[in-house]
């Protein structure tokens, strides 16, 4: 199998993994400041879930566009635009902070903006990475992606907390800067294997197919379902300024840490995994990592202590980051390139539900409930919800290598 440094020299690979680090970068620097911005004017967890639902419209709204504009256009072009509204609205969130602002509704406004460009920006960049080598070489440009991402979620929050101390326009500023230089890379990728593109003209048929493939596709249905549910009830990072404010006590630079401390636990394991990839019991393996996430969800609910916090978090990270990388080997694997756009648009949908939908979903019951109890609570429904995917999908639980995974094989057929 070839190593992940022989991986690393193709030219295609470091611009894809260089305009990931960059991107990645900013985005967490952004979001990091958004949502403690937010925190700080309001002091309501419920503003927290408000953003977060404003970031998650948008991807819904446009599944069935932005999928089609990867599998139709030029891949590297489609992300290079969205990289672009993505700085745009970096730079009118130092427009709006430079004012001194009071009120958070151009707060929502901008995050539904930067939702859009991310929804037209997961399944263009997520397609790009099989075009960029043999199909064997796959796993470990994964597992190098997820490295450098996970490495960008511990660079970005830390620079993002110890910014926001000094003024959140120098924050946004960067993270602006960080997006527009990520287009250069992007732009700079030569393709290893040629990207098929759809012929026809846009028509409802076409955008559908993506949903259509996940439903016939029993394998890619459970992973991304199984992902959709743990992180929607478990997830709870978008909580962090709360807990860092509320129960532990301490200030905006040990907040930026402790939002870096999933980041840690990551890029730990992704590093990991680019040296040793999980090759066997593949489905088990993804069942328990997701049971492993939710028990330290619990113990990051329950909680007073700022190491045992910044523990759980590292831990969950490296969970997820297993599962992460399980999802991120198969989706490909079993979606014909012509498809993969509009399969990955899907599948942003799922985790943008997960993510920006589970932030609303925290903090509407941490409103309700409490924050420690929405937190436990949603720790120990990610378990069950383990346990209940390995009673109905037995596909998943019976998976043991990635070899056995191509598309004729992984669809059922249509009705």
């Amino acid at each position: 199998m070839t190593t992940a440094g022989e991986v690393l020299r193709r030219p295609a690979v470091r611009y894809y993994l260089g305009s990931t680090a960059l991107a990645s970068v900013g985005r967490n620097i952004l979001l990091t400041v958004l949502f403690k911005q937010v925190f700080d004017i309001t002091g309501n967890e419920l503003d927290i879930a408000w953003i977060g639902l404003a970031q998650f419209l948008p991807a819904v709204a446009l599944v069935l566009v932005s999928g089609w504009l990867a599998d139709r256009f030029d891949r590297r072009r489609v992300t290079a635009a969205a990289l672009l509204g993505r700085a745009a609205c970096g730079a009118a969130l130092v427009a709006y902070s430079a004012w001194s602002p009071a009120t958070v509704w151009p707060l929502f406004a901008l995050a539904a903006v930067y939702g859009a460009a991310d929804a037209v920006l997961a399944p263009a960049r997520r397609s790009l990475a099989p075009l960029l080598v043999a199909p064997g070489e796959f796993p470990r440009v994964v597992a190098l992606w997820t490295a450098t991402a996970t490495g960008a979620a511990i660079v970005g929050p830390v620079i993002g907390g110890f910014l926001y101390s000094l003024g959140a326009t120098k924050a946004y500023g960067l993270a602006a800067a960080l997006e527009l230089l990520a287009i250069v890379p992007t732009l700079a990728i030569v393709f290893v294997r040629p990207q098929g593109r759809l012929a026809q003209r846009p028509t409802l048929h076409a955008a559908l197919e993506g949903l259509r493939f996940v439903r016939r596709t029993p394998i890619v249905l459970a992973v991304i379902s199984l992902d959709l549910f743990a992180v929607l009830f478990g997830g709870a990072i978008a909580l962090i300024p709360a807990v860092a404010s509320d129960r532990l006590g301490v200030g905006d630079v040990a907040y930026g840490w402790l939002r870096a401390a999933p980041g840690i636990g990551a890029a730990t394991m992704a590093l990991w995994l680019a040296v040793r990839p999980v090759r066997r019991r593949v489905g088990p393996t993804l069942l328990v990592v997701v049971a492993v996430f939710g028990v330290s969800m619990i113990v990051f609910g329950l909680t007073t202590s700022f190491a045992v916090a910044f523990a759980a978090l590292v831990v969950s990270a490296m969970a997820d980051m297993v599962s992460m990388f399980i999802r991120g080997t198969i989706l490909p694997l079993v979606t014909p390139d012509e498809q993969l756009g509009r399969v990955s648009a899907v599948e942003g949908v799922f985790i943008g539900a997960s993510n920006e939908l589970g932030a609303f979903e925290s903090g509407v019951t941490a409103r309700a409930f409490g924050l420690s109890w929405s937190i436990a609570g949603g720790g120990f429904i990610t378990v069950v919800v383990a346990a209940g995917f390995a009673v109905l999908f037995p596909s998943l639980r019976r998976v043991d290598t990635f070899d056995e995974l191509d598309p004729e094989r992984a669809t059922t057929p249509a009705r």
